[in-house]
């Protein structure tokens, strides 16, 4: 078997455990409030910035054998750049203080979250990284044009509030095809653990920091009937 389908089987049941925070269930069913969607927005900030400065550490501590990944690596950041801009632009659509945002700190969850990728890159090994982007960009294709929808459905808010969202939602599945032949080209068993074990941590990870955020106040059917 190739790599990449063993990589979604040994990781299905993080990924689940992921899926069920209660915010993100809440999303689905409609259940959502702007506070949170800033809240969200504002925690995407702090990780995706670091999305091009973790794929060029990951460039840099790649072993010569891993050379051939230093193109896709490159592709990648060339088309990363300037992604964290996006999100504050829909912050600003939201109403949010943008600015603010740049200079706040990450939540607790978001900063542990973006130090476990460095220290992986860094002290486990840089192959690692790409379990982090299976993540991300995993979630982002599954959800990310769902709950955009689900979100401005509700809230009424305009298109340029969800840039992020949905242009992330569409590139991603674009880059999960190019992500999977990476993938299959990965042969040493130990590189495959290695990913396979950062996957697991960071849907872990990536499932903190929607715990973290705060959860709307739903107003149920029947309290607006009474």
């Amino acid at each position: 078997m190739t790599f990449f389908p063993e990589l979604l089987k040994q990781t299905e049941s993080a990924r689940l455990g992921m899926l069920s925070a209660p915010i993100i269930q809440g999303c689905l069913r409609g259940e959502v409030s702007l506070s949170s969607y800033v809240a969200f927005l504002t925690e995407a900030y702090h990780h995706v910035r670091h999305t091009v400065p973790l794929m060029r550490a990951c460039r840099q501590a790649l072993p010569a054998r891993h050379a051939w990944l230093r193109e896709p690596l490159d592709e990648y950041m060339r088309e990363e750049e300037g992604h964290d801009e996006w999100i504050l632009d829909d912050l600003r659509a939201c109403g949010a203080d943008a600015e603010a945002v740049r200079h706040s700190a990450p939540g607790h969850a978001t900063e542990v979250m973006v130090a476990y990728a460095y220290d992986t890159i860094a002290r486990r090994n840089p192959l690692g990284f790409f379990g982090m982007v299976h993540v991300l960009e995993g979630t982002s294709v599954s959800l990310a044009l769902l709950a955009a929808d689900r979100i401005q459905a509700v809230l009424g808010l305009p298109d340029a509030a969800f840039g992020y969202l949905r242009s992330h939602g569409l590139l991603d599945r674009e880059h999960t095809s190019h992500f999977q032949l990476l993938m299959n080209a990965v042969e040493d068993p130990r590189d495959q653990a290695d990913i396979v074990h950062a996957a697991q941590a960071f849907y872990r990870l990536y499932g903190d920091v929607f715990r973290g955020l705060p959860l709307p106040q739903v107003r149920r059917a029947v309290e607006v009937q009474a």
